[in-house]
């Protein structure tokens, strides 16, 4: 029966998709705050770094104030979501960034904007858990796979499209009036929330762990605050498949945010370098990552596979910019030989994350979707705050060349351990999610 409606849902591709009006104005709204979120980013970015000449280390205070609300509050957001009703959590989210976004017009030193950024990470990691569940809710799941792709092809395209409207916007109308657009933006959000319906009970999902489906199934009951934030982690641990996805996303973010925190670096030792490369480079890599979320979910290869496949491709590219870099090549040839290396890079990544977030939504119940992406949310932060730090001092000790090579070679590791490992991992997860499917099959047959 379910290749029956897996092989349904790739004849129907996504005009299933296109014809549920929910869906297509919840991820609408996804486009709008994703467009406003790196609008508003280059606007900081040129507020501290150009006007008003931020240290190095004033910056990285910057962007800890918007990580670690991120890696704090995911559990909690992820229990909220769980609890309350999703389509609300997402429209207040998008109301207070609107006005913390105007606030930020009015802030006249750095605490000011480090409170202000806090506050709105705190408004940010309330979204994107509510957001994933509500995929579950209105998405049927034999279009899933679909789902994930559109999403994450809306995040790739945001990154590609919004430094450039952003730069566009900046150079007619100003800082100032750049804040309030974005502001606009999630405001317009907000409103394309309002069209989605509210909470939707759905049938247990047939592909969590054993554990929890009788748990889905019973009438939720009051718990303690703690308890259940830890019961995002608690399901990530009871399935294998998920546990070895999320502990390679974090291994390759923590490695890769080594070298890819310090591209700057990286990119001031080219003699003469031009002040677009790097900027080029970024859009190429965006570019791969789009290209991959498009195309991925065709390839037959298992979701481990892919994410092995990718965390290697990426680690061993990152290797070679580094020598790419310091190689005695004319700036045609090197400044071509970067833009291909960051694209095929993107594509890597984009072979890790894209297979990952559809590993998520299939195999996490409906009613603990919100808790689990917000573990998720604050596993990968840590991460990506971890991984920086320690990129810093082996830079300040070696310098940026062998921590790139280290970076890459250690990300291809990963990739190469979890392709080892991938066989037992499936087959533990496949004994695991047996008990469920004899279940399923002797109810239905009671039935």
């Amino acid at each position: 029966m379910d290749q029956v409606q897996t092989a349904s849902a790739a004849e129907g591709g996504f005009k299933p998709l296109l014809r549920n009006r929910k869906y297509l104005l919840l991820v609408a709204a996804q486009l709008v705050s994703n467009m406003g979120e790196w609008l508003y980013f280059i606007a900081l970015l040129t507020l501290v770094g150009l006007k008003w000449q931020a240290t190095p280390w004033e910056i990285t205070a910057m962007t800890l104030c918007m990580a670690i609300p991120i890696m704090i509050g995911g559990p909690i957001a992820g229990m909220l979501g769980d609890r309350y009703e999703r389509k609300k959590i997402m429209i207040v989210s998008d109301v207070v960034r609107a006005a913390l976004l105007v606030g930020m017009i009015f802030a006249g030193n750095l605490i000011q904007i480090y409170i202000l950024l806090v506050a709105k990470g705190l408004m940010d990691v309330l979204f994107s858990p509510a957001k994933s569940g509500k995929i579950k809710e209105i998405v049927d799941p034999k279009y899933m796979d679909q789902a994930v792709t559109i999403s994450s092809t809306i995040e790739q395209t945001s990154k590609i499209i919004g430094p450039s409207l952003g730069g566009l916007l900046l150079a007619l109308f100003g800082i100032q009036l750049c804040f309030i657009i974005d502001a606009g933006a999630f405001v317009v959000s907000a409103l394309l929330l309002l069209g989605v319906p509210g909470k939707i009970r759905k049938q247990p999902n047939v592909e969590a762990s054993p554990l929890h489906i009788e748990a889905e199934r019973q009438t939720p009951v009051k718990k303690s605050f703690f308890k259940e934030i830890g019961e995002g982690l608690q399901m990530i641990y009871s399935i294998p498949l998920l546990l070895g996805g999320v502990v390679t996303i974090c291994m390759v973010l923590l490695v890769l945010q080594m070298a890819d925190s310090q591209i700057v670096t990286l990119f001031r030792m080219i003699p003469d370098v031009s002040e677009d490369l790097l900027g080029y480079c970024i859009s190429a890599s965006g570019v791969g990552t789009l290209l991959a979320a498009m195309f991925v979910r065709k390839l037959k290869w298992g979701t481990l596979t892919k994410m092995g496949l990718g965390a290697v491709a990426t680690g061993l590219v990152f290797a070679v910019c580094a020598v790419v870099v310091v190689a005695k090549l004319p700036h045609l040839v090197q400044g071509v030989a970067l833009f291909g290396s960051f694209f095929l890079a993107g594509i890597g990544v984009g072979f890790v994350l894209v297979p990952f977030q559809m590993l998520l939504m299939k195999r996490t119940p409906e009613h603990m979707t919100s808790r689990v992406f917000g573990t998720v949310n604050s596993l990968t932060s840590a991460a990506v705050i971890v991984g920086p730090t320690i990129g810093g001092l082996m830079i300040t000790g070696m310098g940026a060349v062998p921590t790139y090579i280290i970076a890459g070679l250690g990300t291809a590791t990963v990739g190469a351990v979890l392709l080892c490992l991938k066989k037992n991992i499936v087959k533990k997860d496949e004994l695991d999610s047996k008990p469920a499917s004899i279940a399923l099959t002797s109810e239905t047959a009671a039935m």
